[in-house]
């Protein structure tokens, strides 16, 4: 049985953030510590909470070794690509050096970085670096040729 004193400013804050956080996972701690500050047994906030015993245990360690502060303290999994390590060059060659399609860049991302990923992979990889397909149309078999110069010369 964990001894936990909570202070009069963090019992309302605590009354507050159980149904308020942004955090799903940080309302339950703090549901846990508000049910603990009620003077109910552990098994008793495990129940009501829906957790168990040891992890009771845990947010009221959480708030003896750190307060409010620790409790808050979320360390949710974000795996980074190894792509990201290469991302400024393979922008800056995708740039200069624009791909047709998917498969493509697919081929070209792996020769320039040794890494191979899936076309969806790349076509995420690539979205999330403000890159988008661009749609090219065909140019008709009787178009004048003066006017299509005229044209590129304008971009």
């Amino acid at each position: 049985m964990i001894k936990v004193e909570f202070t009069e400013q963090d019992l309302k804050v605590i009354e507050y953030e159980r149904f308020n956080h942004p955090i799903p996972l940080v309302q339950r701690r703090m549901e846990v510590l508000w049910l603990k500050s009620q003077g109910l047994a552990h098994k008793d906030i495990a129940k009501i909470a829906n957790v168990c015993d040891n992890v009771v245990t845990k947010y009221l360690r959480l708030y003896r070794n750190g307060g409010l502060d620790e409790v808050r303290k979320t360390n949710f999994y974000q795996p980074k690509s190894e792509l990201e390590k290469h991302s400024e060059s393979i922008e800056q060659y995708f740039r200069d050096h624009p791909v047709s399609s998917i498969p493509e860049a697919v081929a070209k991302i792996e020769e320039l970085t040794g890494i191979r990923r899936s076309k969806t992979q790349v076509r995420i990889f690539l979205r999330n670096l403000g890159m988008r397909f661009r749609k090219m149309g065909s140019v008709p078999s009787g178009a004048d040729p003066d006017a299509q110069e005229e044209f590129k010369k304008k971009l």
